[in-house]
């Protein structure tokens, strides 16, 4: 037995209408959104009783999803350090192509987008950065150029 795809990556934000509008300016398309609470959801998840608001985000070719979470209980928490470095545990990045990174930051800055430090040069092949986007989620963006 196999799995048959990556079905999304959920990300914990808590301003949701922030979080769609950081993702659609990335270029990423409102699937969906609905609230989620009940029985299956506490069971699924590990907690009791939940209420949440999500918003399904697709990639513009169709094949990655980003769920976008708000949990209004119980709240979510906050991690320790606040802004934790890309080195920690259970923690990376996103990562997407773009075709023009300097544009595609251009537009992401007035979302919130803040630089980790700048944009590298990979082997004349890839330009590519890391970003903090909602939540203080890292994304990487990478435009190829060789």
């Amino acid at each position: 037995m196999t799995i048959q795809r990556m079905d999304n990556v959920a990300v914990v934000v808590d301003d949701l209408g922030a979080a769609i509008g950081f993702y659609a300016e990335l270029g990423m398309e409102l699937e969906g959104r609905a609230h989620i609470e009940g029985d299956f959801a506490d069971r699924a998840v590990g907690l009791d009783g939940i209420r949440s608001e999500i918003a399904m985000m697709r990639t513009p070719d169709g094949h990655g999803r980003l769920e976008l979470t708000r949990y209004l209980h119980p709240e979510a928490s906050a991690p320790s350090p606040a802004v934790p470095p890309p080195n920690t545990l259970g923690l990376h990045r996103v990562m997407f192509a773009v075709d023009d990174l300097d544009d595609t930051l251009a537009r992401l800055r007035p979302h919130g987008a803040e630089l980790l430090r700048e944009v590298a040069n990979y082997q004349d092949e890839y330009r590519l950065c890391y970003l903090r986007g909602p939540a203080g989620i890292i994304v990487a963006l990478a435009e190829q150029v060789g």
